[in-house]
């Protein structure tokens, strides 16, 4: 620190050194030192000096400076120091105080040549990309400035550095992340530099996301309304669009240009509009005018120019050219766009604002600007910009030009007259005393008339009311006669180059121009004079004039015909004087200047003489007429009849094309007709291929159907010729296949029942074993529940008959017992009486005492057997009635079987029927079909085995 109080003015009793030699005890101090503090405070001393001791701070302590960013980088403090005396040296951007001090102005040299000292080691520049990456604030805001002035000084050679760089350029692209907004708005500026001119690094900044980040700042900052950072956003993206089509085609189609409709909303005061928006409008427009300059691929500027009709950027445009208050720059930067021209979608959208106007209802949109042209109080540059709008408008398309030209028809005019339209406004300009608004006018019409013969024609309709009482007079008569009148040459040279236009390529006009008799002696004299420089463009325009006259003319009139005309000239002109004047045209100044590119770019009004479509016209007719001027009357002859041999080959000819085109067209129906027939052929051969493989498959499904439900083979017979009909569509089959499922399940439910009724009849045989039932009811057949039924109830009548026999024989029974009984009851006294009797008959009543126990004991056994028989008889009935329930149900089953089985019968049939249609559709084409015979006797035969197979069985 003693050190450096020496060095920077503090108390010393000897002389005080000089600044080079402080700045080299500095350096010493840089180099030599141990201690990091030391070695800042010297930078920062240098720091210091580094803008007034420029030249001795960059000579003698660069190489320092390089040598404390490799090493210190761990101290930041130090860092930032070195960069901003480097920035210091390099920079040539002076301060306010110092450029009053009157340095030497040598020194704008010294950035140049530091920067070439500070990049000859490529190091430096990548080590400097290092020191960008990193976030301190101290570091990279100086690094980034530093890398600023670097690429202002030496821009080519650190492009390419950077670009050789690993990850150069997308370290770069992370300063637009940052956010601090001062680190983010140098890295824009940093940006600007770093794309010009170089179309990898552009792409590479395109592909690294910088569309996206440059929009959301200009969002973020206001749009238009914006700062100083919109502009420098604005200038980066022109940066990265023009000329650059891959990058335009990328912004295109990540739909950034919808994202550029917010810049342009307007309110309705527009009153006071700042420097800063103004600029930042003007570079927007150009930023759309990059985006659709005729310079770009033709694809790619018509894509853009619909993106920009379907987001609603153009109805944007047409609002601001619509709104009040807009300063007149804007509004000429607006309409000198070129945002539709030759674009055909757009066209129609701006033909469509011509009858719906955005901003007055009652004036469509062309009405206005043709309004501000033709009107001499607005400012020039603002008439030329209209001027240009217009004609991008008109620019190739035939139906914008149709509707300016129907607005001075007749039958188009309004006759109540309170609306003014297109064609009154150029009327209006083309007559005005003002001879700028007479041009515009002029060329404006001629443009509505460029390569459409049609509309030539048709306005040579117009009539105008020169005066009251006076007859009206054609647009064309009106035009030679102001010619005639001798106004402004400006005027002159509007009107002439109108006239040229409408004349050239349509006889019908020409004839109409010959048929005022002043024209062609005007014309001559024009000529034939020997006036001032400032009159030779009007008489070269004049012979040119002349000469579409004779090469257009198609000699209907007598007296001007070409041969005369010819003469004419030759005799008051001289040949060789007519192509001077003529030549007068293509080597004007004015003229090569309008011949450069499309859009008017004239320094003053004086200087607005000629039209770029118009140069084009010159460049065409120039030497074609100069040849026919100098043609003699044979060779027009020759010519005439060439051309008639010519027209009649062409009629011919024509007449043959319309046959070929119509033999075309009827050999494409033709064809179309047959690779209808084609295809429809194709559909039915796979259809059939695909029916016959159903067919099979049908078949195969009916045969087990059949075999399953028991059908005989003479019923499999009358079904399979039947099933040999085809045409069952894929949803027929599912049909088919779901009722076989159901067919199969009710076949299982079948078996199932009968299984159950078999074990019945099994547990009825063994219960009539155990009863001693007859042999007969247990040979019950199983196939068939009827015969069942009528063996149970034969087998109850029999057991009816033993109970009715049984009973008799009970009856029978007891009738003794009561007789017994009484003869007992009759015997008691006597025995009572006499005991003797009844001793003497000892045998007689044990033996009756003997019967009766048995007659009881019979009477007992034969009414439990009554009891059994009547509960075996109860269970019988119950038996008999479940199965008559269950046969009707079988029964029931039985029906519907049949029903379905007719269903699926006459489904087959209708199958018959669609196949024998399609196979006469096949015949009629010619296409070989298979005979039903053959099928049928294929069919048959499978059939036949399936029989064999099933006797064999």
């Amino acid at each position: 620190m003693n050190f450096l109080r020496g060095v920077m003015g503090g108390p010393s009793a000897g002389p005080q050194p000089s600044g080079a030699e402080t700045i080299q005890k500095l350096c010493d101090r840089v180099a030599s030192s141990t201690l990091l503090d030391d070695r800042r405070d010297a930078v920062r001393a240098l720091k210091s000096l580094s803008k007034k001791y420029r030249l001795e701070v960059g000579i003698q302590a660069m190489e320092h400076l390089i040598h404390v960013l490799q090493t210190d980088r761990s101290d930041s403090e130090i860092i930032g120091y070195a960069l901003d005396t480097l920035y210091n040296v390099i920079s040539n951007d002076l301060e306010e105080e110092e450029q009053e001090e009157n340095l030497p102005k040598q020194v704008d040299d010294l950035g140049s040549q530091f920067t070439e000292i500070f990049i000859k080691q490529q190091e430096n520049v990548t080590l400097l990309l290092t020191l960008v990456e990193e976030f301190d604030f101290h570091v990279r805001w100086p690094g980034v400035k530093l890398l600023t002035s670097l690429l202002k000084q030496q821009g080519p050679q650190v492009q390419q550095i950077i670009l050789v760089s690993p990850m150069g350029v997308s370290r770069l692209m992370d300063l637009l992340a940052d956010s601090r907004e001062v680190i983010r708005n140098d890295g824009v500026l940093l940006l600007q530099q770093l794309t010009k001119s170089n179309a990898a690094i552009q792409k590479i900044v395109a592909f690294e996301n910088a569309f996206e980040r440059l929009l959301d700042i200009i969002t973020e900052e206001g749009n238009s309304d914006g700062g100083i950072v919109v502009e420098d956003c604005l200038l980066l993206l022109q940066n990265l669009l023009k000329n650059n089509n891959s990058n335009q085609n990328f912004f295109k189609e990540g739909s950034y240009i919808q994202r550029m409709k917010p810049w342009f909303e307007v309110g309705d005061d527009n009153c006071g509009w700042s420097a800063q928006k103004v600029t930042n409008l003007h570079l927007m427009l150009q930023l759309v005018r990059v985006l659709v300059s005729p310079t770009n691929p033709p694809g790619a500027t018509s894509s853009c120019q619909k993106a920009m009709f379907q987001c609603g950027l153009l109805q944007q445009l047409c609002t601001i050219l619509m709104a009040t208050g807009v300063p007149a720059d804007i509004l000429t930067e607006v309409r000198g766009s070129k945002v539709f021209r030759g674009s055909q979608c757009l066209q129609f959208c701006n033909f469509v604002l011509m009858f719906f106007s955005l901003s007055f209802p009652n004036r469509p949109a062309i009405v206005v600007l043709l309004m501000s042209m033709v009107n001499e109080r607005q400012p020039f540059v603002l008439r030329c910009a209209v001027l240009y709008c217009f004609q991008c408008f008109l620019y190739k398309n035939q139906k914008g030009q149709g509707e300016i030209v129907s607005t001075l028809l007749p039958s188009t005019i309004d006759a109540t007259g309170n609306s003014v339209s297109a064609g009154q406004l150029l009327c209006g300009g083309l007559f005005s005393t003002d001879s700028l608004s007479n041009w515009y006018a002029a060329v404006a019409l001629a443009h509505a008339l460029q390569e459409n013969a049609t509309l030539k024609e048709q306005l040579l309709r117009v009539q105008l009311a020169t005066s009251i009482g006076n007859p009206p007079v054609s647009l064309l008569q009106q035009c030679t006669n102001i010619l005639s009148q001798g106004s402004k040459v400006q005027t002159r040279v509007g009107l002439l180059m109108l006239l040229c236009t409408w004349l050239s390529n349509c006889s019908i006009a020409v004839t109409h121009f010959l048929h005022n008799p002043a024209n062609i002696p005007f014309l001559t004299g024009q000529i034939a004079e020997n006036l001032g420089e400032e009159e030779q463009l009007v008489q070269g325009l004049c012979a040119l004039l002349l000469g579409i006259s004779i090469y257009y003319n198609d000699n209907s009139l007598e007296n001007y015909r070409k041969e005369k005309l010819k003469q004419l000239i030759e005799k008051r002109i001289g040949r060789e004087n007519f192509i001077e004047k003529l030549g007068f045209i293509s080597k004007h100044e004015l003229h090569s200047r309008a011949a450069q590119k499309p859009q008017p770019s004239f320094s003053s009004p004086d200087h607005v003489m000629f039209d770029h479509e118009f140069t084009k016209l010159v460049k065409e007719l120039e030497g074609v007429i100069s040849k026919a001027i100098y043609k003699s009357s044979e060779e027009d002859k020759k010519e005439e009849e060439v051309k008639k041999t010519l027209e009649q080959h062409d009629n011919i000819v024509t007449h043959y094309k319309k046959v070929i085109r119509e033999q075309d067209q009827e050999l494409e129906e033709l064809k179309q007709q047959v690779n209808t027939l084609r295809s429809q052929n194709e559909q039915l051969q796979a259809t059939v291929t695909q029916q016959v493989s159903q067919i099979q498959q049908h078949k195969d499904q009916y045969n087990l159907l059949k075999v399953q439900l028991g059908k005989d083979a003479q019923h499999h017979n009358s079904h399979g010729e039947t099933f040999q009909v085809n045409g069952i569509q894929l949803e027929e089959v599912s049909k088919l296949k779901e009722e076989l499922e159901e067919w199969k399940n009710k076949h299982e439910l079948l078996q199932g029942q009968l299984r159950e009724k078999d074990s019945v009849i099994e547990k009825l045989k063994s219960s009539q074993l155990e009863m001693g039932t007859t042999e007969q009811s247990s040979q019950t057949s199983k196939s068939g529940s009827l015969e069942l039924n009528n063996e149970l109830q034969k087998e109850l009548e029999t057991l009816r008959s033993r109970i009715q026999l049984q009973s008799t024989e009970i009856s029978k029974l007891q009738t003794e017992n009561q007789k017994l009984q009484l003869m007992n009851a009759a015997a008691d006294p006597v025995l009572g009486e006499s005991g003797a009797t009844a001793a003497r008959n000892p045998e007689v009543e044990g033996r009756l005492l003997q019967e009766v126990k048995e007659l009881k004991s019979e009477v007992k056994a034969l009414s439990e057997e009554k009891a059994s028989l009547k509960q075996y008889l109860d269970s019988s009935n119950s038996t008999v009635a479940i199965l008559q329930d269950q046969k009707s149900k079988l029964q029931q089953e039985v029906a519907e079987s049949k029903k379905e089985q007719d269903d699926l019968l006459v489904l087959l049939a209708d199958q018959d029927q669609k196949l024998s249609a399609l196979k006469n559709k096949l015949k009629e084409l010619g296409e070989p079909v298979e005979d039903e015979d053959d099928i049928e006797s294929g069919d048959q035969g499978d059939d036949d085995e399936d029989g064999e197979d099933e006797e064999q069985d």
